[in-house]
């Protein structure tokens, strides 16, 4: 006998209905997927920066780093094809980030050596 719930039947009303759930990616804008991508970055972020309620549990500056990184790559090399109306926001996200790493950090990097500093430019407050 074994200890496993057996699957809800398929035509049963507790089995939610995946199909309807779920978003063909065909029919998501190109737009919507990289504001999504970048507001996960930043997310992330901000959680290896320490910016959440449980503060430092989860600070990891190196981890910081790379997710800042890859959403100032992200943004340089998509905001002219996702217009001003969405970078602009996106763009003081990553500013607030990159300068919050910078206010982190016990050794600073030099000016426009900071994490995605090369996609933006030194970052100053």
């Amino acid at each position: 006998m074994s200890d496993a719930t057996p699957a809800a039947a398929p035509d049963s009303p507790d089995t939610p209905d995946y199909d309807a759930l779920t978003r063909d990616i065909a029919e998501v804008p190109a737009v919507e997927v990289i504001v999504t991508v970048a507001v996960n970055l930043m997310s992330a972020a901000a959680v290896k920066l320490g910016l959440t309620e449980e503060g430092d549990a989860h600070k990891d500056l190196d981890e910081a780093r790379k997710l800042i990184s890859g959403l100032a790559g992200l943004l340089d090399a998509s905001a002219t094809e996702i217009s001003s109306f969405h970078a602009a926001p996106l763009r003081d996200g990553l500013k607030s980030l990159q300068l919050a790493f910078r206010e982190a950090s016990i050794v600073p990097d030099e000016p426009g050596q900071g994490p995605g500093e090369k996609y933006t430019g030194a970052v100053y407050g």
